[in-house]
C-alpha cells in the first residue's frame, strides 16, 4: 500500500475510486421487463378481446348463416331485425325486471353482512371466508343445485318440503311463468353467488372510515345505530356504492347462466344474452344478427353504465359533489 506524508507522519494514500459500469441484462432494462411481465397479457387481451369484438362487429353488416366467413354485404339489416324482433325486445323487459329485483337487493344484502362482519371482535376471518365462498362456485353448478335439491318442484325439493310443514301444497317453480315464481329461485341463486363478493368491498371501505368522525359523533350526542349510518357511515361509501351498483347492472345485464340452466328452453323470462345464443347458435345460426344484437347490448349497457355514473356521479372529486 502507498504512502503520503503529511509533516512527517505517514499517512495512506487515498484509494482510488473505481467507477461502477452499469448492470447490463434483466435488471437493467425496465423497459424489457414491463413487456416480459404484460406481454403475454397484452397478447391474450388481442387475441381473445380485441380481436372478436372486431370480428363481430364487421360480422354484423354482413349475411352470415351458418358461417363466420360471409361475403354479401347487407349494411344494418341485421340490426333492423334484431331491433324489430319481439323476443329481443321482451329479453329487456325481462332484463329491467330481474334488474329491478337482483340490483338492490344485492346492494342491501352486501352492505348488511359487511356491516355484521365488521362489528365482530373474534372469528371476523372465519365469516369473511364463509360468505365469499359461494363466488368459487360455477353459476352452471349453483343453478343445477338450486333447480334439482331446493326448487326441484316435487315434494322431496327442500323448499316444498319447507312449505309443506306450514300445510302449503307442492309448487312448480320453475313449470310455467303464471305464477312466476321462477323469479324467486333465479335471484336467490344469484344473491347467494355475488353477494360475498360485494360484501368483500363494502368490507374494506367500511375499514377505511376514520373513526374519529364516529367520536365527534358521539361527542355532539349522535346515537349508535341508524342515526351515525345515515349521517356518517352511507356518505362515506357513496363511491363504493356507486361502483357495486353499476357492477350489479353489467352483470345483470350479462345474465346467462342461471337463465339458460334453469328455464332450458323456455319462451319466456329470458333475458337478452340467451336470445342472442339461440339467434347465433339456434336452428338457423345467424351469426350476422347475433353479433348485430350483441353490438346493440354492449352500446346499451355502455349508455346504461354511463347515465348512472353521471347520476350518482362516480369519476367526481370531492369538491364537485
Amino acid at each position: 500500500m502507498s504512502t503520503t506524508t503529511t509533516r512527517g507522519v505517514a499517512q495512506p494514500a487515498p484509494a482510488k475510486v473505481s467507477k461502477t459500469r452499469p448492470r447490463r441484462g434483466l435488471g437493467a432494462s425496465s423497459t424489457f421487463n414491463f413487456w416480459l411481465f404484460t406481454g403475454p397479457f397484452l397478447i391474450g387481451l388481442v387475441i381473445f378481446v380485441f380481436v372478436p369484438i372486431g370480428w363481430s362487429i364487421w360480422l354484423s353488416f354482413f349475411e352470415a348463416r351458418f358461417t363466420v366467413t360471409p361475403s354479401e354485404f347487407i349494411g344494418f339489416e341485421n340490426y333492423k331485425q334484431v331491433l324489430t324482433d319481439t323476443d329481443f325486445r321482451n329479453s329487456l323487459v325481462t332484463f329491467t325486471v330481474f334488474a329491478a329485483f337482483i340490483v338492490p337487493a344485492t346492494w342491501a344484502l352486501s352492505l348488511g353482512l359487511a356491516l355484521l362482519v365488521n362489528r365482530l371482535r373474534f372469528m371476523r376471518a372465519f365469516f369473511r371466508s364463509v360468505f365469499f365462498l359461494p363466488t368459487a362456485v360455477s353459476y352452471v353448478a349453483a343453478a343445477l343445485i338450486w333447480k334439482m335439491s331446493i326448487f326441484n318442484g316435487v315434494r322431496f325439493g327442500l323448499a316444498n318440503t319447507v312449505i309443506g310443514w306450514f300445510g302449503i301444497d307442492n309448487v312448480a317453480w320453475l313449470a310455467n311463468p303464471d305464477p312466476p315464481w321462477y323469479w324467486l329461485v333465479i335471484v336467490t341463486v344469484r344473491l347467494w353467488l355475488q353477494s360475498g363478493f360485494f360484501m368483500i368491498l363494502f368490507l374494506a371501505a367500511l375499514q377505511n372510515i376514520p373513526r374519529e368522525l364516529y367520536e365527534a359523533a358521539a361527542i355532539d350526542g349522535a346515537k349508535p345505530g341508524w342515526q351515525t349510518f345515515r349521517h356518517i357511515t352511507l356518505p362515506q361509501l357513496r363511491a363504493t356504492s356507486t361502483a357495486v351498483i353499476l357492477l350489479l347492472l353489467i352483470a345483470a345485464y350479462q345474465a346467462f347462466d342461471e337463465f339458460f340452466n334453469l328455464l332450458g328452453k323456455a319462451t319466456w323470462g329470458q333475458p337478452p344474452l340467451v336470445e342472442l345464443y339461440k339467434m347465433a347458435l339456434g336452428e338457423n345460426q345467424n351469426y350476422g344478427a347475433g353479433s348485430a344484437g350483441a353490438v346493440v347490448l354492449t352500446l346499451l349497457i355502455c349508455v346504461v353504465t354511463l347515465f348512472q355514473g353521471k347520476i350518482m356521479g362516480f369519476g367526481r372529486g370531492e369538491e364537485a359533489k
